[in-house]
């Protein structure tokens, strides 16, 4: 039977659930049990992609092109697994398969209600799900981590805390366990309890008890005993069922201080684990990933150089909207014993309207500019800010500074080029000018123009690397020299295939080209230190423990050609692929460009025909 341990939270959002949870779920990685996860959002969209990244952070893209919550991203670089978008489950999601159902006549003319009917749905899909494997071993996983997002007593969430209330009476109390995460303020010194107490006893009414309590506090003071005694009275748990969960120097920090303060020891006892079989391979892996960690986040504290990046990003008011890809450079920077120092710019205040309406924002950003490392420029959409951004690329380029452009940031790149080499002036994207005469960057033929959710080219696709770039390529030479490597996908736009001979002609080389040759996805200039861009997003590949090799050679770059050679090196030895070998069999897709893995057939689904909405299955 699989082990379940829920994930909630009460008093505020946003304190850190998805790190709690998945530092949960690594720490029962070291014991070499087999971890999934699910995350829970009550929103009625259906899933992330129709978002503004200010809106609810990050939209992280999964191999089968599920545009979910940055949350599984958590899932996928702590537990080292690989998640499918029935990882994501959203109020959206589930009152479409209820309502399908009911069109279909399977209640067999019953009223449809949200309890028993929505409440067994959400209870079936993660069951279901939570069988699925998601690791190396192809074997069921041993525990299930679900994480309840919002917070506990919202409208929204409440068919979900139902559910969860029922599901824990289906499963049986030796495989169902509820950890609780609360804020605890700390106003002046003194930590305040009662919003604790408050939500706990909310949870209970609910019938919901919680067997872990954590606290979070917003401060780098630890929970103090007085204080953990207090919740432990009023919340009617052991004084080993609280613990706290202050602020760290880094995240990766946190599964060391909920391993220090007894969590698997009491998960070892509330769920049985003992009783679960674990091979000795397993066992020597949770042995190693547990030594592994320990030496990342204990090097991490005595780091003396450092690196600064600058981010010239447009969503840099919600830091979250790059979750990935400062996970990307911090894991890099983990790898060349580097202090990370992430600048945040604005791509906006770099333009010329900042310099006339706030001169100091404007010579500040420049500033920072000049003074950077390594230059990154990441995704985004739509106009505002790309002049700022182009300015930043033609200054990494004709200054010789490290340079990583992402998806908007490889495109942006090609249109510089075309304007300040090229001579072309008003070279542009069609999404920025619709009719314009210079289209550098154009919308794909495929994709939809009449429906927003679902219809970019997303999830795990082949790049084949060109001939000859094996000798000169720094970007091949990070993969190891393969010939073709995989990445995530997420975008409208690609470079017109009219201007390919002529931005090629005039030295802007494409190194890594789809498997027909027909679309650009590397770009990488020979007569620099490192000046790449990726159609891709590698950030949703990267691991704690296997960087991301665009971001990894970048960030190395930023060090010195010294350390970039040193991990070229590396990687030709070390590096290893993160996806499951069946995930890597060719651009098999439907027709609205979701791949499907290696002969596997997806449910129903709706599908996009010549922009027209209609029903269909995988062809």
């Amino acid at each position: 039977m699989t082990k379940y341990i829920l994930v909630s939270g009460g008093v505020v959002s946003g304190i850190g659930k998805g790190v709690i949870a998945s530092s949960t779920g690594l720490l029962l990685k070291t014991l070499g049990l087999k971890v999934t996860a699910i995350k829970i959002d009550p929103y009625m969209n259906i899933d992330a992609g129709t978002m503004r990244p200010t809106e609810h952070g990050e939209v992280y893209v999964l191999n089968d092109g599920g545009e979910v919550d940055l949350d599984l991203g958590n899932y996928e670089r702590y537990l080292n697994v690989t998640l499918s978008r029935d990882n994501n489950i959203t109020t959206g999601k589930i009152y479409r398969e209820v309502i399908e159902k009911e069109r279909k006549g399977d209640y067999l003319g019953k009223t449809v209600q949200i309890v028993p009917h929505v409440t067994n749905a959400i209870q079936d899909w993660i069951e279901r799900v939570s069988k699925v494997p998601v690791d190396d071993t192809a074997e069921e996983p041993d525990v299930c981590i679900v994480e309840l997002g919002g917070t506990v007593g919202d409208i929204e969430s409440a068919p979900f805390v139902e559910a969860m209330r029922q599901f824990q009476f289906r499963v049986g109390h030796e495989n169902f366990a509820l950890i609780h995460v609360s804020l605890v303020p700390d106003i002046h010194g003194e930590q305040k309890t009662k919003p604790t107490q408050t939500t706990v006893h909310s949870l209970r009414g609910l019938g919901l008890l919680p067997d872990l309590i954590a606290c979070r506090l917003i401060v780098p003071e630890p929970l103090q005993p007085a204080t953990k005694d207090k919740i432990s009275m009023f919340c009617h748990v052991t004084p080993e069922q609280v613990f706290g969960v202050h602020d760290l120097s880094s995240v990766y920090h946190v599964p060391l201080l909920l391993r220090s303060q007894g969590i698997i020891e009491y998960l070892r006892k509330r769920l049985a684990l003992d009783t679960i079989n674990i091979t000795p391979e397993m066992k020597l892996k949770g042995e190693s990933l547990s030594t592994r960690w320990e030496q990342i986040t204990s090097s991490q504290e005595r780091l003396f150089d450092s690196v600064n990046i600058v981010l010239v990003g447009k969503y840099t008011d919600l830091k979250d909207s790059y979750m990935s890809v400062t996970k990307s450079l911090e894991h890099s920077a983990f790898r060349v014993h580097r202090k990370l120092n992430v600048l945040w710019v604005e791509s906006s205040d770099l333009e010329p309207a900042t310099k006339a309406e706030d001169p100091k924002k404007y010579y500040d950003s420049w500033r920072t500019v000049a003074a950077a490392n390594g230059i990154l420029v990441p995704g985004g959409f739509g106009l505002r800010g790309t002049d700022g951004m182009i300015m930043a690329i033609q200054h990494a380029r004709e200054k010789k500074i490290p340079y990583l452009g992402i998806c908007l940031g490889f495109q942006l790149a090609v249109i510089e080029w075309a304007r300040n080499v090229l001579g072309k002036a008003d070279a542009t994207s069609s999404e920025f000018v619709k009719d314009t005469e210079e289209p550098i960057i154009v919308f794909m033929p495929e994709i939809s123009k009449t429906h927003m959710g679902g219809t970019m080219r997303l999830g795990l696709r082949p790049t084949v690397f060109q001939a000859g770039s094996e000798t000169w390529s720094k970007t091949r030479k990070m993969y190891a020299g393969a010939e073709k490597i995989w990445e995530r996908h997420r975008h409208r736009y690609e470079v017109n295939p009219a201007m390919i001979e002529r931005l090629e002609g005039s030295g802007l080389p494409f190194v890594g080209k789809d498997e027909k040759g027909e679309r650009m996805q590397v770009l990488e200039l020979r007569d620099h230190p490192f000046f790449v861009g990726l159609q891709a997003h590698p950030e949703f590949c990267t691991r704690p423990l296997n960087p991301s090799p665009p971001f990894l050679g970048f960030v190395a770059a930023a060090c010195g050609a010294n350390v970039l050679e040193e991990q070229m090196a590396f990687q030709a030895q070390n590096f290893r692929p993160p996806h499951p070998e069946e995930a890597m069999v060719g651009e098999e897709v439907l027709r609205h460009g979701v791949p499907v893995a290696n002969g596997r057939t997806l449910e129903t689904r709706e599908v996009f025909v010549d922009g027209n909405s209609r029903e269909g299955t995988p062809e």
